[in-house]
């Protein structure tokens, strides 16, 4: 429990040293602690929560926003597509980075045990969310990404060198007085209020976004969009380290829920099916990613008389619902489903209202952030920084896993410094923490953050002015007095206090930089309405900020690099850095003195932040308890196994996790052998388990065996997951997965047809097209084109199925397979068909027709009244593009109500020409 404190001597300062100082276990910061580890530095890592459930990663993630898979996509296409969505500004040495290492970290995360999803043959199902490029890589098991992260961690060979220090907050980088270096930090215990200080041989921030910048729609402090633990500590650190910061001016801003702190989820929807419409069911987003252009066009259609603005699923089938819903009430907001549950609304019924979030800076999702090279090295000595906080335009996870592994890289050659501290610089922080301390009775936190915040939605949230931005940055600086006046009892509200001076660090950076770039610029991200175009002679130039020796924020305009990939849209000009000094403030009148101090005011009731209630629950068993004490040293199969034999099921439950976690020798048998377990949370246990280790299991008899057994258990989420785990490591064969084709649940039968694809055992495969349930023959349908060596004719039986989504799946499956003439036939017959599924799946059949045969009967389908019909009908025109009517077709559909229609037919003619 919290108690008061009293201001510490700073002299009495706890010191920690190290090679390597990472701040932050989130992402980067974990990537960046292994990697320096392994290279031989003496590394601590500090985290002002703890590291096994800290940073935006803690509750898991659903894919791979930017995988590029070797044969799936091009790193030179990739840095291009970033270009394009970062308006042309960007330092592209460091997004290559990211594209070209990017698949190396995937492999890396997969060996510590992240599961991303592959086919059936085991190549990573990477899938196409935008109209060019294959980068979405999906992640079934997502949720346990921070475990496993942790799982590495904790390892003994990383122990060695890793030092965990939980609940320690840094607030200041301490830099060499003669070079400015980087040597350590300055903070504090958030539970103890001990004051501590770290001598390092290199500082490497990993600290995240600042999420809780703007105030969200709902009122609440941590409401927001963005894990509002991370509230610009790192940006703020870097600043008063002198460190260059860049792009601020480029705020995120994010489609989100109606009402709900959670993201729409297009990611997730779109493989499946699911796309944005407005208030008429059209798609209506020209951009082809998700940038600040998308952003302006969601903005105007809000507020449009087209809006309200949705995110389609009612179309879907059945199967693709509960796909999607398993991921986004799961892995990606375990409260979303709850939320739609007490609207009474269901995916199957209602399609999900969307709007758009309040503006946070992040350089992973929007451009805003410290600025790095392509070492992740700042312009301070020995400083990094790596993730969210970096300004690597949409580097998303794989970019902050890849940036944090370069920090780690660079930093481990440096050794602990050994020098005196900067007198000055530790007496500023001690007093940056304690000052609440001095005035216990002072405005509380809550109060004053969200004035400060409110402040942000007001005059710094786009569109933007010049008048609303100077009226930004005086209210800023006149809170800086209310800031340093608030109150504190506790260590925990020391944290949250210094938590509102790095947001106003952050607010008074986004203000200004807004200020400076007298353009408009990525949509709705930096819109001027004072300068409404795109400026690029004068404004194709990165715009820095940094701390003058003089303590004011001034400005530098430094010139984009020469691109390594040539983008024809964008010509750097180049030249010299612009020094721009210190931005003016726009006049703004007022009514009265602007020096007068303002009249008292009845203070309000301050809104309630959103916090957490601690639910009472009966006592857990001592055994329990010993447990969870030992995973912490990743104990043995033989410490664990006779908590796995526990009369208790809550104990063997706990025990099988800790299996998860730990990952030691024997696991995967041990595991097996609990799938038959007499606990049905037991066996899911389990079978979570083995789904989640599946990439790092030793493929041996034993497991084999225990997996074998387990498809008798009655359990058919047991059966199911031995098929899935037995597919994966190669355990099966043809027969085995042929004799689940007859399981009595549909589930397993699914499973059973991917295994059998896995095998290429067409033969065995032929059956399952007769099978009752739909989900099997439309699985079929699609595991006859996804063997090895495809033919259409195993498709005949279901092309014309009685379902629709069967037959638009085996007419779809013709793409694949191969479509000669009597299938091609078949699949124009189809396009009359009154089920668009069917007219949908025959366009795409006849991508891989003859274009004599084709493109007379896909012209007319660009008039079909479902937009899925027309964009199938579009994709397939293209495959036959040399052909002088399919030219025509697509020309004729440029002003196709439905936005990728238009899109894939503008394709066409810039390809042609």
């Amino acid at each position: 429990m919290d108690t008061p404190l009293t201001v510490p001597d700073p002299a009495a300062a706890t010191e920690l040293s190290c090679d390597v100082l990472v701040v932050g276990g989130g992402t980067a910061g974990t990537m960046a602690a292994l990697t320096a580890a392994g290279r031989g530095a003496d590394v601590l890592l500090l985290e002002k929560a703890h590291v096994r459930h800290s940073g935006a990663l803690a509750m898991g993630m659903d894919g791979v926003n930017n995988a590029v898979v070797p044969g799936r996509a091009e790193p030179d296409d990739y840095v291009a597509e970033i270009t394009r969505a970062n308006d042309g500004l960007v330092d592209q040495s460091t997004v290559r980075q990211t594209a070209t290492r990017g698949f190396a970290m995937v492999r890396r995360l997969e060996s510590y045990g992240v599961k991303f999803e592959k086919d059936e043959h085991g190549e990573y199902a990477v899938r196409q969310v935008h109209r060019s490029g294959s980068y979405v890589l999906p992640m079934p098991e997502g949720k346990d990404v921070k475990k496993v992260l942790y799982r590495q961690l904790r390892r003994r060979e990383m122990r060695e060198r890793i030092r965990i220090e939980n609940r320690v907050m840094p607030v200041r980088v301490l830099t060499h007085p003669d070079d400015g270096r980087a040597v350590g930090v300055a903070g504090f215990h958030t539970r103890t209020g001990e004051f501590v200080v770290v001598r390092a041989g290199a500082v490497i921030l990993a600290t995240g976004a600042c999420g809780r910048l703007g105030l969200p729609a709902s009122g609440y402090l941590y409401g927001t969009y963005e894990n509002p633990t991370n509230a610009g500590d790192g940006y703020a650190m870097a600043y008063h380290a002198g460190a260059a910061l860049t792009g601020i001016e480029c705020f995120q801003v994010n489609p989100l829920i109606k009402d709900y702190n959670g993201p729409a989820c297009a990611y997730v929807a779109n493989p499946f099916g699911g796309y944005q419409v407005n208030r008429h069911g059209e798609r209506f987003v020209e951009s082809d990613y998700w940038s600040g252009r998308m952003m302006a066009e969601f903005a105007a259609e809000l507020a449009s008389d087209r809006g309200p603005v949705y995110l389609k699923l009612s179309h879907l089938p059945e199967e693709a619902v509960g796909a999607v819903e398993s991921i986004l009430h799961t892995t990606e907001r375990p409260t979303r489903g709850t939320f739609h549950e007490g609207r009474g609304h269901d995916y199957r019924t209602h399609d999900v209202e969307m709007h758009i979030s309040e503006i946070g800076l992040c350089g992973g999702h929007s451009a805003s952030g410290v600025r790095v090279d392509d070492h992740a090295r700042t312009t301070v000595p020995r400083l990094y920084a790596a993730g969210d906080l970096a300004s690597v335009p949409h580097n998303y996870m794989i970019g902050a896993f890849v940036f944090g592994d370069l920090a780690g890289e660079d930093a481990a050659k440096y050794r602990a410094y050994e020098g005196e501290f900067d007198a000055r610089q530790v007496a500023e922080a001690h007093e940056l923490v304690y000052r609440p301390l001095r005035n216990p009775d002072g405005p509380p936190q809550p109060q004053v953050e969200y004035k400060l915040r409110r402040f942000v939605n007001d005059y710094v949230a786009p569109p933007k002015t010049g008048a609303k931005l100077s009226l930004a940055v005086e209210a800023f600086d006149r809170m800086s007095g209310e800031i340093a006046g608030m109150g504190a009892r506790t260590a925990h509200e020391l944290m949250r206090c210094a938590e509102v001076s790095f947001i106003r660090d952050c607010a008074e950076m986004a203000a200004r930089a807004s200020l400076a770039r007298t353009e408009s610029r990525w949509g709705l991200y930096h819109e001027r309405l004072d300068h409404p175009e795109r400026d690029d002679r004068g404004w194709l130039y990165h715009l820095d900020l940094r701390k003058a020796p003089s303590g004011a924020m001034e400005f530098t305009a430094r010139p984009v690099e020469p691109y390594l990939v040539p983008v024809p849209e964008f010509a750097p000009p180049g030249g010299p850095e612009r020094h721009l000094g210190e931005v003016e403030l726009v006049p703004v009148a007022t009514a009265g003195r602007r020096d007068a101090v303002p009249a008292a005011r009845a203070k309000a009731d301050a809104p309630v932040p959103a916090g957490e209630t601690a639910a009472v629950t009966a006592a857990p068993s001592p055994r329990l308890l010993e447990l969870l004490a030992l995973v912490e040293d990743s104990p043995g199969l033989d410490v664990l196994g006779p908590y796995l034999d526990d009369a208790d099921p809550g104990v063997r439950a706990a025990a099988v996790t800790a299996l998860g976690e730990t990952a030691p020798a024997g696991a995967g048998p041990a595991l097996a052998a609990r799938l038959r377990d007499g606990s049905a949370r037991v066996r899911a246990a389990a079978s979570a388990a083995l789904r989640e280790l599946v990439e790092v299991l030793p493929a041996g008899p034993a497991l084999a065996a225990g997996l074998r057994e387990a498809l008798d258990v009655p359990d058919a989420g047991v059966r199911a997951a031995a098929l899935g785990v037995l597919r994966a490591l190669r355990l099966g064969d043809a027969a085995l997965y042929a004799a689940a084709l007859s399981d009595a649940v549909v589930d397993v039968r699914v499973e059973a047809v991917r295994a059998l694809v896995s095998a290429d055992a067409v033969a065995e495969l032929a059956p399952a097209a007769a099978d009752p349930a739909r989900e099997v023959r439309a699985a079929a349908a699609r595991g006859f084109a996804a063997v090895r060596e495809p033919r259409p004719e195993p498709l005949a039986p279901l092309l014309d199925d009685a379902d629709p989504l069967v037959a638009g799946a085996a007419l779809a499956a013709l793409a694949g397979t191969g479509c000669p003439p009597e299938y091609a036939a078949r699949a124009v017959a189809a396009l009359g068909s009154p089920a668009w599924q069917v007219r949908a799946g025959a366009a795409t059949a006849l991508r891989a027709a003859a274009a004599s045969l084709a493109v007379p009967a896909l012209a007319p389908a660009l008039a079909n009244a479902n937009a899925d019909v027309r964009r199938a009908a579009v994709l397939s025109l293209l495959a036959h593009r040399h052909e002088p009517a399919a030219r025509a077709a697509l020309a004729g559909a440029a002003d196709d109500p439905d936005a990728d229609v238009r899109a894939y037919a503008a394709r066409a003619a810039h390809a042609v020409h």
